[in-house]
């Protein structure tokens, strides 16, 4: 089949190169020339495990291509998917001037039938926006030409995003036509040939399918979150509380560890989008706004434990940061909670001694951003984990990388000058820790 994917970010790279791997023959488009020149040639803008590979193979064999040229993508693909973001508005509700150009530049150029997908993130109602801007083109041409719209939201968790696309668990098509349910059928049926996991429905329940799942996910974490505060505050260790609650089928245990809070370019956006829906229908919700709120606060739960140690004041400190991104196996810094804790840090006038696997440029860009770079010159980006301990009074840790999962507890004791370790993901056992002699202040633990 010949598809064309609109933007090249996460969704639209792993949904390009995943369908290419299928046979299909799919031209990527991006405004953005610096993307496509380094698609072209070889590498990709981002990190995501596999990927690199997958684009490279089916590149090389011709089925993935990647241009800006918006006319040839156009006529490219009976199926065009749009897949560029969504960022939020100073209201919180999601910004589809993107969404709407992509449509006006295929109602602008088509010359056949078209089945247009939103992949993007999008609040119910969006299709409606899509159909009104490609028939408002076709008018302005005076031609009459037939299309679809469709709903495909994408469920990639990032650091797993090709596994996810290639092995998914769901696929939800939200269409009113059948030509188009029967295209994505066959688009997808290599992807469900074991197991039938299509589920096809109406554009506006798929639509908001998408934000009901990213909000019933963040809301686990910062449930968990606020009972890991609770937990402390009465003497009971979260960890055993995860282990019992999550025991429970009814509940399961996705989504249920405590931690430093969440980030990235999903669930932050995501609930604050659902939040303006739920007040643009007359129906404020009050669940959103608190996973928001204990998500905003558990970003500062390591700088009140560390600040509760040395306090306000952390000038002549230095602490070893292990960890940026705002997950494993990702450079994405969006609303990391590392930028908060290195942000307050440094603030206090502390000094950070930061290591990340794969985030370190990213990193250093955000950063220069939030902090300025006068206060920047206060972060020294280490190029081990190792390394970032050296002269540093304690570690922080705030991303769980598999790295940081065994490290030489006797050479954090000898290197750190406090012995004290700040652990944002509850990565060792308490007992051990302490056993090397080192101060372990974890999440919700005794």
């Amino acid at each position: 089949m010949k598809v064309t994917v609109i933007g090249t970010g996460y969704v639209g790279l792993v949904t390009g190169a995943c369908l290419s791997e299928m046979g299909n023959h799919v031209v990527c488009l991006d405004v953005d020339a610096r993307k496509i020149e380094i698609l072209n040639t070889g590498g990709i803008p981002i990190h995501e495990p596999g990927l690199q590979e997958l684009v490279q193979r089916n590149a090389s064999a011709g089925r993935l291509e990647f241009t800006t040229d918006i006319a040839r993508a156009v006529a490219h693909g009976t199926l065009q998917f749009i897949a560029v973001g969504t960022p939020p508005d100073e209201d919180g509700s999601a910004d589809l001037q993107y969404v709407t150009a992509a449509a006006r530049n295929i109602g602008r150029l088509m010359t056949d039938h078209k089945v247009i997908v939103d992949k993007s993130t999008v609040p119910v109602g969006t299709a409606d926006r899509v159909r009104a801007a490609v028939a408002e083109e076709l008018a302005k041409r005076g031609v009459e030409l037939a299309f679809s719209v469709a709903s495909n939201p994408e469920f990639l968790k990032e650091g797993a995003a090709v596994e996810d696309f290639l092995k998914p668990d769901r696929i939800i098509i939200g269409t009113e036509d059948e030509r188009a349910t029967l295209l994505l059928r066959a688009l997808y049926s290599p992807f469900v040939r074991n197991h039938d996991r299509l589920l096809v429905m109406d554009i506006r329940s798929a639509e908001f399918s998408k934000y009901a799942a990213n909000a019933m996910l963040a809301t686990r974490i910062s449930f968990m979150n606020e009972l890991s505060r609770l937990a402390e505050a009465v003497g009971a260790d979260i960890e055993q509380v995860r282990v019992g609650i999550g025991s429970d089928p009814r509940i399961g245990t996705h989504f249920l560890y405590p931690g430093a809070g969440y980030g990235g370019s999903c669930f932050p956006k995501d609930v604050k989008a659902l939040a303006r829906s739920s007040a643009e229908a007359g129906l404020p919700s009050k669940m959103m706004a608190a996973v928001e709120a204990v998500n905003e606060e558990q970003k500062l739960v390591l700088v009140k434990k560390i600040v509760a140690q040395y306090g306000e004041d952390l000038h002549g400190k230095t602490f070893a940061v292990w960890g940026l991104a705002f997950k494993p196996n990702t450079d994405d810094m969006r609303e990391a909670p590392s930028r908060v804790v290195i942000a307050e840090l440094v603030r206090r006038g502390a000094r950070v001694q930061a290591y990340d696997p794969v985030a370190a440029a990213e990193a250093k860009r955000v950063l220069a951003l939030d902090l300025g770079p006068d206060a920047l010159s206060a972060v020294h980006f280490a190029p081990s984990a190792p390394a970032a301990l050296a002269g540093a009074d304690a570690l922080v840790i705030v991303t769980e990388w598999k790295e940081f999962r065994t490290p030489d507890f006797d050479v954090l004791a000898a290197t750190l000058a406090d012995k004290r370790v700040f652990d944002g993901r509850n990565l060792y056992d308490p007992a051990l820790v302490r056993g090397f002699g080192l101060a372990y202040h974890s999440i919700g633990r005794r």
